[in-house]
């Protein structure tokens, strides 16, 4: 896609959700900075990391800190992502600064461990409700996407290393202990924003091999009220009996992880020996997903 051509959703930017989005996910970082993290010197990882980092070790203006480091990030993503994302995030990054020269909070609590907990899922929910509001307050997200294209490396192994730099820094500048807290802080944080990104409702595509083929189709539609696909296949070829194999319905449905369970329970009940496999899927856009009430969405 053309960025230049892109046309700026300013409707959509300043929508009533994502406005709320943006205002509960910075209020909720802020709190877990200012009550939780920064008394402690637990780190998070990515830009929030560097700057707690520096702000910490070298006495700089933590927010100060934020925009600077956020910049070159901004642009990249206006760039390379597109100028409303670029907006979005840049109103992101000023409503959190704002909200931190206001808000001034005492700790909540000297446990270390509920610190971590806690302080990680305050940021991972914060960020998530601005993940959701369609802006980031992390350009590390933006480094990682532009460098995952143009190298050998996944987005998880970029995002790793690079948290993994900051969190020896955080080793070498406070203590092993502290670092071994901020890497708590961090997993509990990304477990949570991926929750409130994706949904307790994730979905995943359960792909089903069986003999009774009709009787598992029947089941997944007529029971959970699920939309299948149907692929012609064989099954078979195994190293035993090579030689036999049968003509057969591959059966997919996207079901939601709270699902999932039960319909592999009742399969197996028409099937012990059905070959199931589950893949995770990001996003599920038309056909029947979801039901509500008597309606399919």
């Amino acid at each position: 896609m053309d960025i230049s051509a892109e046309k700026i959703e300013w409707k959509q930017i300043f929508s009533p959700t994502h406005i709320v989005y943006n205002l509960v996910g910075v209020a909720l970082a802020a709190i877990a900075l200012e009550a939780f993290m920064l008394p402690n010197k637990f780190l998070d990882g990515g830009v929030t990391g560097i700057a707690i980092l520096v702000n910490l070790q070298f006495g700089i203006n933590l927010n100060l800190l934020l925009l600077v480091i956020n910049i070159p990030f901004l642009i990249m993503g206006y760039k390379k992502i597109g100028k409303n994302f670029a907006i979005q995030s840049t109103i992101s990054v000023f409503l959190l600064i704002a909200v931190l020269e206001v808000i001034q909070m005492e700790p909540v609590t000297e446990d270390k461990v509920l610190i971590a907990v806690f302080g990680g899922f305050l940021m991972g929910t914060g960020i998530g409700f601005i993940i959701r509001g369609g802006g980031l307050i992390d350009g590390f997200e933006v480094i990682t996407d532009f460098t995952q294209k143009n190298s050998a490396f996944s987005g998880s192994e970029i995002t790793l290393f690079l948290n993994s730099l900051i969190m020896l820094a955080a080793a070498f500048f406070f203590g092993i202990e502290t670092a071994m807290y901020s890497l708590l802080t961090y997993f509990t944080a990304i477990k949570v924003t991926d929750y409130v990104v994706d949904g307790f409702e994730e979905y995943t595509a359960l792909t089903i091999i069986s003999k009774d083929h009709e009787l598992v189709k029947q089941l997944i539609v007529q029971k959970f009220g699920k939309a299948i696909s149907v692929y012609k296949g064989e099954r078979g070829y195994l190293p035993e009996t090579f030689h036999i194999h049968h003509d057969c319905d591959i059966i997919m449905a996207v079901v939601t992880r709270l699902e999932i369970h039960r319909i592999k329970k009742a399969i197996a009940r028409i099937d012990p020996k059905a070959f199931l496999y589950v893949q995770t899927i990001k996003e599920v856009r038309g056909g029947i997903v979801k039901q509500v009430g008597k309606k399919h969405l």
